[in-house]
Order: structure tokens, then C-alpha cells, then sequence
């Protein structure tokens, strides 16, 4: 069975600063700890994936700001197909500013840069990588309308749908049904049904009315509380583990390694 993973989405340069505590409105926290790295969903699914075994094609969009030869370099460095990782010209690649404090809760902001150059007419140049796809997997940080030309495109080529709707904002919920395996959290998930989801019970009443709207598969990430998962023939709750928390932001990892062992199961 082929077992291209193409992962469509963004790529982030990421400036982060590690303090004892999160500022409140007006404050200023000084003592932080400054590191500069690589980002952007897109980019840290399709790391993660590679790292992992994962055979993995990269479709993205970096712009001409001094970071991004090296942060391209990464990729390849990992064995990740960046043959379709377009260079916007005249714009920075995304870039997102991230503070995280002594509990490892975070707060994020990112300027979007190149990514948003990702339009429908680049996913028809990346056709060749795409063609050979197991599973498409993207994220919410490119061009609403991208992500919908790539689903209804992967749905007349047969191709799965793996959707991490992150971060949270307004979508076409016509294209719901045409999902295979929608990946949340708590805030996603609450947002998409206009529920408050706060443990399993929330989870359940979110993921049945996304199941019920034709999605085959609705995982949904709880944090300390673990995960939920539905379909229309199981329903899963999986406990956490105890870990001491360096940072929250684990969405993108979890996403991938459960799509590993969704090709795995499908073989």
C-alpha cells in the first residue's frame, strides 16, 4: 500500500521567550529566556511525521527573510520531500511570537507572512507529490479557500482527509461531511459545534454532532484529561499520563503519530 504522507499547511519562524510566569495586561516580565526555532503547524506535522518513520512530501509557501534557507534545510534534512515549498517573493516566511510561562502555558501570536500565498493555483503545481498521497493532512493557518480546494480535490481522487481545525476560526461548515478524520481540541471542538467543551462528556456531545454531520472519524485532545474519540460504530476515551508540562503546544505531534498508526492499521 502507498504510504505518502503530504502534509499541506504552514511554515513558521518561531521567536519564543521562556519566563517564570505569563505576563498580566500592562506587565512587563523581565529574566526570559529567548530562543529562536522553526515552526508553523504545517511544518512541525510534516517534521514530526518524518521523524517518526514517516515517508512525508511537504506543500508550503516560505518567503525571502534570512531565516528561511536554513529552515528549509531542516526539512530536507529530515528526509521530507520539499519539492513543492514555493518561495513567495517580496515576503517574509510566518512568523509567530510566543511566550511561555513557568507551567508551560503559552501565549501565541503569528503574523502569517508567505503562508497566505498558498492558493489553489500552487496546490495544482504540487499535483505531482499529491497524486501520490495515502492521506492529505493540513491545519487552519493558510487560505480558507485553499483548504477547501484541497479537500474537494483529494475527495474526487479518493484520497483521505486528515483536518487539525487549529487554531479556531470561522469555516465553511458545508465542507464538514467531506472530512475523514477531523482532529480537535477542547477550544476547536467547542467552537465548530458552539458547545463549551470541558471534559468527556462535553467531548461526546461535540464529536456526535460532527459525526452526525459526515465525518468518519472526530478525535478530540482534552490535555490532562486525555483524549476522545468517535465514529459512528466506536467511541473511545483515553486516559493521559502524568507529565511535568514544558510546553502545552503538543497538538501538532499528537496529530501526526495517530495518523502513523492510522496507515499502519490500514496496510
Amino acid at each position: 500500500m502507498n504510504n505518502r504522507i503530504v502534509v499541506i499547511g504552514s511554515s513558521n519562524v518561531d521567536l519564543i521567550m521562556k519566563m517564570d510566569h505569563l505576563p498580566e495586561k500592562g506587565e512587563t516580565v523581565t529574566d526570559a529566556e529567548f530562543f529562536q526555532v522553526y515552526g508553523g503547524k504545517g511544518a512541525n506535522q510534516a517534521v514530526a511525521a518524518a521523524r517518526a518513520g514517516g515517508n512525508v512530501a511537504f506543500v508550503s509557501c516560505v518567503g525571502e527573510d534570512a531565516y528561511t534557507p536554513q529552515m528549509v534545510q531542516n526539512y530536507k534534512n529530515d528526509g521530507i520531500d520539499t519539492s513543492f515549498v514555493f518561495n513567495e517573493k517580496g515576503k517574509a516566511s510566518g512568523h509567530a511570537l510566543i511566550m511561555i510561562g513557568g507551567e508551560g502555558m503559552n501565549y501565541i501570536s503569528v503574523a502569517p507572512g508567505a503562508n497566505y500565498g498558498l492558493t489553489p493555483a500552487k496546490i495544482d503545481e504540487a499535483l505531482p507529490v499529491i497524486d501520490e498521497a495515502a492521506i492529505i493532512v493540513m491545519q487552519y493557518e493558510i487560505p480558507e479557500e485553499t483548504i477547501k480546494y484541497v479537500i474537494d480535490l483529494a475527495n474526487r481522487k479518493n484520497i483521505p482527509v486528515l483536518w487539525n481545525c487549529a487554531p479556531a476560526r470561522a469555516f465553511d461548515l458545508s465542507y464538514i461531511p467531506k472530512i475523514n478524520i477531523l482532529v480537535l481540541n477542547e477550544v476547536e471542538a467547542g467552537f465548530l459545534t458552539e458547545l463549551s467543551v470541558e471534559n468527556n462528556s462535553d467531548a461526546e456531545k461535540a464529536a456526535g454532532i460532527l459525526v452526525a454531520k459526515g465525518v468518519e472519524k472526530v478525535i478530540i485532545t482534552l490535555g490532562s484529561q486525555g483524549a476522545f474519540v468517535l465514529t459512528k460504530n466506536e467511541k473511545v476515551s483515553v486516559p493521559s499520563f502524568k507529565v511535568n508540562a514544558i510546553d502545552t503546544a503538543a497538538g501538532d505531534t499528537f496529530a501526526v503519530h495517530l495518523l502513523l498508526l492510522w496507515l499502519k492499521g490500514n496496510r
